[in-house]
């Protein structure tokens, strides 16, 4: 796949500096600031974090859980991981993003050795519309750069303004960090974050509909360079609700997400 360049000239969300700091590029920055990040970006990052963390191959990520304590800048991060509770078979691990010592994004996430269950295997569901027969999802003219535009998106059902449920796919066309080619896991979570955009019931022009979190669970190593979220979102009556997606590749689903909202009008 031929990667985008952006303003900087870089083909990545990301620019290493040396082990744990990396710079920022333009594409990862939201739709609502140029000095803010979209959370797909740095949860990727963090996953790749975790994905070196004291690496078994034989494990697989199976749960991994986000909580945003900031806006996370376009600026330098430093990223750090650990393995907090080391086990034979099943063990947890933490990962962090700062900036300027503060810490703006935290990852725990529990990694699991790989067991042969396909005899067993079962409760998938069928898979989606391939992307390539799906048509472009309309993104607004004004949110033309950034994270949206560092992302191919099609449409199966819904969108960005067509309020209600959204079934979308997507696929990064830079990297994740300059230089590497980045794994399948990587590609999956810097869409995973976007079920609450895609499925909004609310006009994102007049409403707030901000997670604090983000958990994806994984029931399989994804594969491939497009994942889809078949996602929807629940608005309660006290300015909370609740995103959740399945999570799609090529060959079928293969995990679930859920993001808790805090929802207040403009």
């Amino acid at each position: 796949m031929k990667h985008a360049l952006g303003a900087d000239g870089v083909d990545a969300f990301y620019e290493r500096l040396d082990d744990d700091r990396f710079a920022s590029t333009g594409h990862t920055a939201g739709p609502w600031s140029s000095e803010s990040q979209h959370l797909g970006p740095p949860s990727a990052l963090l996953v790749r974090a975790l994905e070196r963390c004291a690496p078994r191959p034989e494990a697989l990520l199976s749960r991994v859980t986000f909580e945003v304590l900031g806006p996370v800048p376009v600026a330098e991060l430093t990223v750090t991981a650990a393995v907090e509770r080391p086990g034979r078979s099943v063990e947890l691990l933490a990962a962090e993003l700062a900036h300027a010592g503060r810490p703006v994004l935290r990852a725990r996430a529990w990694r699991i050795v790989a067991g042969d269950t396909a005899a067993v295997a079962s409760g998938e569901g069928e898979p989606l519309p391939p992307a390539a027969g799906c048509p472009p999802m309309a993104v607004p003219e004004h949110w033309q750069g950034g994270y949206l535009a560092a992302m191919e998106w099609r449409s199966v059902s819904g969108g960005i303004f067509a309020p209600g449920d959204a079934t979308i796919w997507a696929r990064p066309v830079v990297r994740v960090v300059a230089g590497e080619e980045p794994s399948a896991a990587q590609r999956l979570f810097t869409v995973a974050d976007s079920a609450s955009g895609v499925s909004s019931r609310l006009d994102i022009r007049a409403w707030y509909a901000i997670n604090t979190d983000l958990t994806v669970h994984l029931h399989r190593e994804p594969v491939g360079e497009w994942f889809a979220l078949d996602a929807q979102t629940v608005i309660g009556p006290s300015g909370v609700g609740v995103a959740t997606s399945v999570l799609h590749d090529v060959r079928g689903p293969v995990g679930r997400s859920a993001q808790s909202l805090f929802v207040r009008e403009r």
